[in-house]
């Protein structure tokens, strides 16, 4: 299985377009990469590829991913894009996927909602765009060798959905991960958790591969850099620090592979230099970034 990081930041990218955080001033100076928003793209052979999560940063990404570029006049490799949930960094690039080129189209009933209740999503021609309901629990082959299972994962609905008390950790079809396996290897991909639970602890104990929700430090980020009021729980992600954070839950998983993904603007372990990456990389954790290219 081929794994391509198509965006490794959370949702706005770093740097996000509006912020002048210390990480996002020093990704303007190039001191260091900027990066776009999270998807990445699979394969089982590097020939037909699915991508997951479809980013507003959709056709940069594939202008830099050779392996996703049209091999004919009219054509794609890509032959699914599957998503994880309604959030606007992981639907917005599906609007430029419009030109009447065919893939399959993968999500829950509560996302596949979200499209037939926005018009905008119409672009999507479905004499073109097939729009497949995943079932959780319930493996399906969006490419030849590859097989993906959907499953629960502590979350909420996307911001724009929200409306009065917010449950910020429930289980419903809001939020998914997905297990993909293709030539007897096994990743996970769960860009997106508000709680660890005994199943996701299991799943990630028997896989080769986890890429895991990177995206705050800690719980109170956003307060303690000035951009933001919201904790990283009301936003439905886990910190990565604290007893309770990913690092301490997760260190028990004997994963031989684990990967931190959809990082956001103001988290310190973009920093080389920072000891919070340096406390992630001793922990036997590696962080994505754009470009990065994984085999299994």
């Amino acid at each position: 299985m081929r794994v391509l990081v198509l965006g490794a930041a959370a949702g706005g990218g770093l740097p996000q377009w509006n912020c002048g955080c210390l990480n996002c001033v020093s990704a303007r100076r190039g001191d260091i990469p900027s990066q776009s928003q999270s998807s990445i793209a699979v394969s089982a052979e590097g020939d037909a590829w699915v991508v997951l999560n479809a980013s507003p940063d959709i056709r940069t990404q594939f202008l830099d991913q050779p392996a996703l570029h049209p091999r004919s006049v009219r054509d794609t490799p890509v032959s699914a894009v599957v998503v994880t949930n309604g959030d606007i960094d992981h639907i917005a690039g599906l609007l430029v996927l419009r030109e009447k080129t065919g893939f399959d189209l993968y999500a829950t009933g509560d996302i596949l909602n979200i499209f037939a209740d926005n018009t905008v999503f119409g672009v999507l021609d479905p004499a073109h765009v097939t729009q497949n309901r995943m079932q959780i629990g319930t493996a399906f082959e969006p490419a030849k060798g590859l097989t993906v299972t959907p499953y629960h994962v502590p979350g909420k609905v996307p911001l724009f959905q929200e409306a009065g008390e917010v449950d910020t950790a429930m289980i419903s079809e809001n939020t998914i991960g997905l297990e993909i396996t293709a030539g007897g290897k096994t990743l996970q991909y769960v860009p997106g958790c508000a709680m660890i639970t005994p199943e996701i602890k299991k799943r990630f104990a028997t896989s080769d591969h986890v890429l895991f929700d990177g995206t705050i430090w800690e719980n109170d980020e956003m307060k303690n850099t000035a951009t933001g009021v919201k904790t990283g729980l009301r936003m439905g992600h886990i910190p990565l620090s604290g007893p309770q954070g990913s690092l301490a839950q997760l260190a028990d998983v004997t994963t031989p592979n684990k990967t931190y993904i959809h990082i956001n603007n103001t988290n310190p372990i973009w920093n080389p230099a920072s000891a919070e990456r340096q406390e992630v990389l001793d922990a036997g954790w590696s962080i994505a970034h754009d470009g990065m290219e994984i085999d299994l």
